[in-house]
């Protein structure tokens, strides 16, 4: 199955491209007090660490605006300010620096407070993001999705009649089907890039899945252009969940791929540990290669069923099998199962 993108316009967050043909790409948002620029700056470097490629960040009063400053030095990715209720925090953001800022169509709705920030959008030349949340439609009437979508058109609207068309767009709700729905109802009425999401997910473990779903089904449908996996925890989890879906899917490769057999009574090999030291001797690679590695536990699930994998191993009892594109290739010793196929990976297998 190829997947057939909506094809939006694109715009520009700081060096990365959105919408268009442009990879999808995978966005975080620290969890710091903005105002505390180090420790921001500490922990954006290692969202960059991790393969984030745009950061967002609360901007809740003027000092945090100012940090963005600070912060702007530190860091190699785009800058994104997160806007509520203030338009003046919206200008203090841009003016210290702000490759994007994200609006909620709730909360920052008078006219002449969007005018005051389009031109001096206009004038740094940077983009807006348009956020809705369900949290804050502040209607009761009518479905949720249909409310989401339509409060974005309306904020689009007033920004297109003031000549601003930098724009992407948002529509995150806590609930999975409302999300999905509302940005199928969205896509169908403008061209801007999507930024996808699903809100207030919960903890990692029940996160990832709702995450995956909704984030998923969307991509599947070919409407998306940059996305985050919103998770309460550690903000590596969701750039690591987003690069695991994206490469799922097949619309951007990160490194290797590493499968494993669910494992079950039949396993002769310890499947699980030796899958943990595979990935990480081969993340620690300089240029990870873009393979699929393949880690069964016996003959059932050797070969045969992880014959697409470029290598693998087929389990025995104390030995395994390494196999290439679902064909034997030798025996090694169960010690020396890890040591062995990193070899074989590194001395030149062709992918």
């Amino acid at each position: 199955m190829v997947i057939k993108r909506r094809m939006s316009r694109r715009i520009r967050v700081g060096n990365v491209e959105i919408g268009g043909e442009a990879p999808i790409s995978i966005q975080s948002m620290a969890k710091t007090d903005t105002r505390d620029f180090k420790g921001t700056i500490d922990e954006i470097k290692k969202l960059e660490e991790a393969g984030c490629e745009i950061v967002r960040v609360a901007v809740l009063d003027l000092e945090a605006a100012h940090a963005l400053k600070e912060i702007k030095k530190g860091i190699n990715i785009p800058l994104v300010a997160d806007i509520h209720f203030h338009h003046k925090l919206a200008l203090e953001s841009i003016r210290m620096g702000a490759d994007c800022i994200r609006l909620n169509p709730g909360n920052i709705k008078k006219r002449e407070e969007l005018k005051e920030i389009v031109q001096l959008a206009k004038a740094q030349k940077i983009p807006i993001r348009i956020g809705v949340n369900s949290g804050s439609i502040g209607e009761v009437k009518g479905e949720m999705p249909e409310l989401m979508a339509k409060r974005a058109i309306e904020y689009i609207r007033l920004f297109e009649e003031m000549d601003f068309h930098e724009l992407k767009v948002s529509l995150k709700a806590s609930n999975v089907i409302h999300t999905i729905e509302a940005y199928r109802l969205l896509a169908e009425q403008c061209d801007y890039p999507l930024h996808l999401g699903v809100t207030a997910t919960g903890l990692p473990d029940s996160g990832i899945v709702k995450s995956a779903i909704g984030i998923g089904v969307l991509l599947l449908e070919g409407i998306g252009d940059t996305i985050r996996v919103s998770l309460a925890g550690d903000p590596k989890h969701e750039v690591n969940a987003g690069r695991e879906i994206l490469s799922a899917l097949g619309l951007r490769e990160f490194g290797p791929e590493i499968i494993a057999c669910p494992t079950c009574g039949r396993s002769d090999i310890d499947v699980v540990r030796i899958a943990e030291e595979v990935k990480n001797k081969l993340n620690s690679l300089k240029t990870p290669p873009h393979i699929k590695v393949a880690i069964m536990g016996c003959e059932v699930n050797g070969p045969g069923e992880a014959k697409d994998a470029d290598i693998g191993i087929a389990g025995g009892k104390g030995v395994g099998m390494i196999f290439k594109k679902g064909k034997r290739h030798r025996k090694v010793k169960e010690e020396d199962l890890v040591e062995e196929m990193v070899k074989e990976i590194c001395g030149g297998l062709k992918v």
